[in-house]
């Protein structure tokens, strides 16, 4: 697996993000360095003193990522901290060059290297597909391991893996360490940080005036997310652009250019290890980018979810019902079924309770289960988890800064390792092992709340506490993903098995005039879907009353207001978004029906392209046209462009439009609905000039090959 000479790490000539497949990861030898390569990113070691990254390039720019060696990972056990890997000595840390690693020492102090072993990624959970997902998914994907050995010079009592993975067809690594007990007695690893990297600065101003500075170009998450709607809220805790003190020849003034990347949780994880026992810590997943430009970058990302976890393109079209009585539920799941609907979610308000471990429930819930699964629908439920606060008051997170509860991110937090939190999991677990319940949302998740109560067996305090409560809500998605189960989370689990987390808007907004619905829902989905897929984030749609606002913001009855009502489907259906389609029904009468079901087969005749990313061009203002256009070179509908006009006079506008992400480079055919295509030749940016009609308070859209 190992190839022995070094191959050209030329330019690419193939931009990855149209065709990736020549891209493969591979591990080669150069002299003293190891290398881990896929002709996208270059990662190598030094190996002849001890192991140290020497070389992170980023092949696609031809620029390098490190400025100066640091060592692999840092770990403190039973209270001693000790580097992992690594060179010292160098001069000058604003670059590195040859001659300074050849002139690198070694640090007896640190962790000593010892092997190394090549592998194929294996899957770091289980995914069961139960439903329709992108048919380009692979999982596990595709790539190289390498693992590197090191241990404590002398007899070693324990030993430290740092593991990496490269991915093949897009310029990303991911990257963890386990530490092993080789001893016969507990070790405890109180501290680690599994990532050091200096990295070249994005910029480098000369004064420091409380204005941020912005970090490196390189995106790194981890999945140890949680509380936020975004990686850049939910990786705050294990994501860390400092200042490094050893770059005393940056132009910085104050020496505050956060270049120096730092990995790790901000408390513990305060774990015991038993003899020949093993810790694993989160993983790190790092996206070199090759671009400033906003969509570019958002495409890199997207593309990284879509190989890291691809169950998130499991997009159901889900009618979330506000009851639970038998007659009501059954009437909705022959609706959906009728219409091309998947899926049933028991809301909140409508009366489900998961924790409800009467025989009488489990037979009504496993009742109403096994009818949708009769009619080829999924049926789940809600439950609430944060916000809530429950008795004994012991049993809620308890704030470190006060000794009591209270003044959580959601105001209240359950204790996830309290005797309350371990039978609210065991519960749940019962009831979808009973119910055969094939969906969860499960509201206001754990958000990352430290608790200073002492728990046994499971938590000792603060210092372990985020750590334990992350690992039970995480294992318990884990489950839930091995299980087919769709998880509905407005929080960032999409690492640790979610599918879907809010696309992001105003609750109450669902209470404002119709018209401006229609509009707050297409600069929802403009916003949401820079980093997100369109599967990624669920969009509202208030069938019934929602916050208020009366009949004017309502669509029931329906049939009064089918415009309204159609708009609304296509305006998320068309970008490829679900919604959160809340009430009893999706139709009162047969021309309502009809229109659900034209719509629902629109989108799912064209399901892969609605369901690939999106090129944001025009946001929605209420003023003009708004657009968007779907792109997938791997189909043979390679664009899908959604046009929509909300105001009351018709409008005919010459749209420029960017093909460059179809993959198309000579020619394309244009077809505006089912009609006949028209031929249109590409200029020499990939555009093409096309002339777009829209009815007052309409849409229109077009199909690209």
């Amino acid at each position: 697996m190992i190839i022995q000479s070094e191959p050209a790490d030329s330019r690419p000539k193939m931009d990855w993000l149209i065709d990736g497949a020549q891209f493969q990861a591979q591990v080669y030898r150069n002299g003293a360095d190891l290398v881990l390569s896929n002709g996208l990113i270059r990662r190598a070691w030094r190996l002849d003193m001890n192991a140290a990254c020497v070389a992170y390039d980023n092949l696609i720019t031809g620029d390098p990522l490190l400025r100066a060696v640091r060592p692999e990972a840092q770990i403190t056990i039973d209270k001693k901290t000790i580097s992992v890997g690594g060179l010292t000595g160098q001069s000058n840390h604003a670059y590195l060059t040859e001659e300074f690693i050849d002139q690198l020492k070694d640090d007896p102090e640190t962790l000593r290297f010892s092997e190394f072993r090549v592998g194929k990624p294996i899957e770091r959970l289980v995914w069961k597909p139960a439903r329709h997902h992108a048919p380009e998914s692979k999982w596990p994907p595709e790539g190289l391991t390498l693992e590197m050995d090191f241990v404590p010079a002398g007899d070693p009592s324990f030993s430290v893996t740092i593991h990496y993975q490269l991915y093949s067809g897009i310029p990303a690594i991911s990257k963890w360490l386990t530490v092993k007990n080789l001893g016969r007695g507990k070790i405890t690893i109180n501290r680690f940080t599994s990532e050091i990297l200096a990295v070249v600065p994005y910029e480098d101003p000369v004064e420091w005036r409380d204005v941020p500075i912005t970090p490196p170009n390189l995106h790194v998450e981890t999945d140890y997310a949680f509380g936020g709607f975004s990686h850049k809220n939910s990786s705050k805790h294990s994501v860390h652009w400092t200042i490094d003190p050893q770059f005393h020849t940056q132009v910085n003034y104050a020496n505050k250019n956060p270049c120096l990347l730092e990995v790790y949780p901000p408390q513990g994880p305060e774990q015991d290890i038993l003899s020949k026992g093993t810790f694993e810590s989160f993983r790190a997943f790092e996206l070199l980018y090759d671009s400033t430009d906003r969509e570019r970058k958002g495409l890199a990302l997207r593309r990284l979810y879509r190989m890291i976890a691809p169950w998130i393109t499991e997009n159901p079209l889900i009618l979330h019902v506000v009851s639970t009585k038998p007659e009501t539920v059954q009437n909705a799941i022959d609706q959906a079924a009728n219409c091309g609907f998947e899926m049933i979610s028991l809301s909140f308000g409508s009366g489900i309770n998961m924790e409800d471990e009467s025989d009488d429930n489990y037979q009504k819930c496993k009742s109403l289960a096994d009818y949708a699964n009769s009619k080829g629908v999924h049926l789940g439920g809600y439950s609430l988890l944060s916000s809530r606060r429950i008795q004994p008051d012991i049993d809620n997170i308890v704030n470190p800064n006060t000794g009591a509860p209270g003044g959580q991110t959601h105001g209240y937090c359950p204790a996830l390792a309290s005797k309350w939190g371990q039978n609210y999991f065991r519960k749940l677990r019962v009831f979808f092992q009973k119910t055969g319940f094939l969906q969860f949302t499960h509201d206001g998740s754990y958000p990352g709340d430290v608790d200073s109560a002492v728990r046994p067996p499971l938590q000792k305090g603060v210092e372990d506490s985020q750590w334990i409560q992350w690992k039970i809500v995480s294992d318990f998605y884990k489950w839930q993903r091995s299980l087919g189960i769709y998880v509905r989370v407005p929080d960032y689990y999409f690492l640790s098995g979610s599918n879907e987390c809010g696309m992001g808007y105003r609750e109450v907004n669902w209470s404002l005039p119709r018209i401006q619905q229609q509009i707050h829902t297409r600069q929802n989905i403009f916003d949401g879907t820079w980093e997100k897929t369109p599967s990624m984030g669920w969009m509202f749609v208030p069938l019934t009353q929602y916050h208020g606002g009366g009949d004017a913001a309502t669509i029931e009855p329906l049939d009064r207001h089918l415009d309204h009502y159609e708009t609304m489907l296509a305006s998320n259906l068309l970008f490829g978004v679900q919604a959160v389609y809340r009430g009893v029904r999706l139709y009162d009468g047969e021309k309502t029906k009809k229109m659900v079901s034209r719509m629902v087969a629109l989108y799912k005749k064209y399901r892969h392209i609605l369901e690939s990313d999106l090129i944001h061009l025009r946001r929605a203002n209420g003023r003009k046209i708004d657009y968007m256009l779907h792109v997938n070179p791997k189909l043979p509908e390679k664009g899908f462009l959604s046009v929509f006009n909300p105001t009351p006079k018709s409008i005919t506008e010459v749209i420029v439009l960017s093909l460059y992400y179809t993959g198309l480079t000579d020619i394309a055919e244009i077809s505006q609905g089912d009609d006949l295509s028209k031929t249109y030749r590409l200029d020499r940016n990939y555009c093409v000039e096309l002339s777009v009609t829209v009815p007052a308070t309409g849409y229109t859209w077009f199909v690209v090959r």
